[in-house]
Protein backbone atom coordinates (compact mmCIF):
# COMPACT_ATOMS: atom_id res chain seq x y z
CA UNK A 1 0.00 0.00 0.00
CA UNK A 2 1.54 3.50 -0.59
CA UNK A 3 1.29 5.52 1.99
CA UNK A 4 -0.97 8.53 1.55
CA UNK A 5 -0.22 12.80 2.09
CA UNK A 6 -2.96 13.59 5.24
CA UNK A 7 -4.58 16.40 3.47
CA UNK A 8 -6.97 18.87 5.60
CA UNK A 9 -10.13 21.71 4.45
CA UNK A 10 -9.45 24.65 6.45
CA UNK A 11 -11.13 28.02 5.92
CA UNK A 12 -7.85 28.79 4.56
CA UNK A 13 -7.76 26.57 1.87
CA UNK A 14 -6.23 22.60 2.33
CA UNK A 15 -3.72 22.01 4.57
CA UNK A 16 -0.75 19.26 4.47
CA UNK A 17 2.57 18.70 6.74
CA UNK A 18 5.93 18.59 5.61
CA UNK A 19 9.06 17.64 7.30
CA UNK A 20 12.33 19.45 6.35
CA UNK A 21 15.59 18.49 6.03
CA UNK A 22 17.64 21.52 5.21
CA UNK A 23 21.55 21.95 4.31
CA UNK A 24 21.49 19.05 1.93
CA UNK A 25 23.54 18.57 -1.53
CA UNK A 26 20.10 18.65 -3.35
CA UNK A 27 16.64 19.97 -3.14
CA UNK A 28 13.71 17.14 -4.01
CA UNK A 29 10.81 15.62 -2.26
CA UNK A 30 11.64 12.43 -0.72
CA UNK A 31 8.39 10.99 -0.43
CA UNK A 32 5.71 10.21 2.72
CA UNK A 33 5.96 8.87 5.38
CA UNK A 34 3.41 8.94 8.18
CA UNK A 35 0.92 11.08 6.60
CA UNK A 36 3.86 13.79 5.90
CA UNK A 37 5.54 14.93 2.73
CA UNK A 38 9.35 14.29 3.09
CA UNK A 39 11.29 17.48 1.93
CA UNK A 40 14.86 18.32 1.26
CA UNK A 41 16.23 21.76 0.46
CA UNK A 42 19.89 22.67 -0.02
CA UNK A 43 19.32 26.54 1.53
CA UNK A 44 20.48 26.27 5.52
CA UNK A 45 17.91 27.19 8.04
CA UNK A 46 19.08 30.90 8.55
CA UNK A 47 16.69 34.28 7.96
CA UNK A 48 13.64 32.06 6.66
CA UNK A 49 15.83 30.91 3.20
CA UNK A 50 15.07 27.01 4.15
CA UNK A 51 11.36 27.76 4.69
CA UNK A 52 11.28 29.87 1.09
CA UNK A 53 13.36 27.17 -0.56
CA UNK A 54 10.79 24.57 1.01
CA UNK A 55 7.92 27.06 -0.91
CA UNK A 56 9.86 27.47 -4.36
CA UNK A 57 10.54 23.39 -4.69
CA UNK A 58 6.99 22.44 -3.88
CA UNK A 59 5.30 25.26 -5.96
CA UNK A 60 7.36 24.04 -9.04
CA UNK A 61 7.04 20.65 -8.43
CA UNK A 62 3.44 20.85 -7.82
CA UNK A 63 2.98 23.26 -10.51
CA UNK A 64 1.48 25.55 -8.36
CA UNK A 65 2.05 29.46 -7.70
CA UNK A 66 4.34 30.36 -4.75
CA UNK A 67 1.65 33.24 -4.19
CA UNK A 68 -1.09 30.23 -3.72
CA UNK A 69 1.18 28.51 -0.74
CA UNK A 70 1.53 29.58 3.05
CA UNK A 71 3.55 28.18 6.05
CA UNK A 72 0.76 28.01 8.09
CA UNK A 73 2.67 26.78 11.04
CA UNK A 74 6.61 25.21 12.14
CA UNK A 75 8.09 28.52 10.17
CA UNK A 76 11.38 27.87 13.26
CA UNK A 77 10.77 23.83 12.70
CA UNK A 78 11.33 21.33 10.55
CA UNK A 79 7.86 20.27 10.76
CA UNK A 80 5.56 22.44 9.05
CA UNK A 81 1.92 22.97 7.84
CA UNK A 82 1.90 24.20 4.27
CA UNK A 83 -1.59 26.07 3.07
CA UNK A 84 -2.93 25.89 -0.28
CA UNK A 85 -5.17 28.09 -1.51
CA UNK A 86 -7.36 28.23 -4.64
CA UNK A 87 -7.22 24.57 -5.65
CA UNK A 88 -9.83 21.39 -4.84
CA UNK A 89 -8.47 18.67 -2.53
CA UNK A 90 -8.74 15.98 -5.89
CA UNK A 91 -7.07 18.39 -7.71
CA UNK A 92 -3.88 18.83 -5.37
CA UNK A 93 -4.26 14.83 -4.61
CA UNK A 94 -3.88 14.18 -7.80
CA UNK A 95 -0.66 16.90 -8.63
CA UNK A 96 0.78 14.83 -5.46
CA UNK A 97 0.17 11.32 -6.91
CA UNK A 98 2.01 12.37 -9.95
CA UNK A 99 5.16 13.28 -7.35
CA UNK A 100 4.91 10.09 -5.68
CA UNK A 101 4.29 8.41 -9.28
CA UNK A 102 7.35 10.38 -10.92
CA UNK A 103 5.38 11.55 -13.42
Amino acid sequence: MTPTLLIRETKNGLSFDIHVNPHTSRAEIAGIADGTLKVKVTAPPVDGAANEACLELLAKKLGLKKSRMTIAAGAKGRKKTIVVGDISKDQLEKKILALELGT
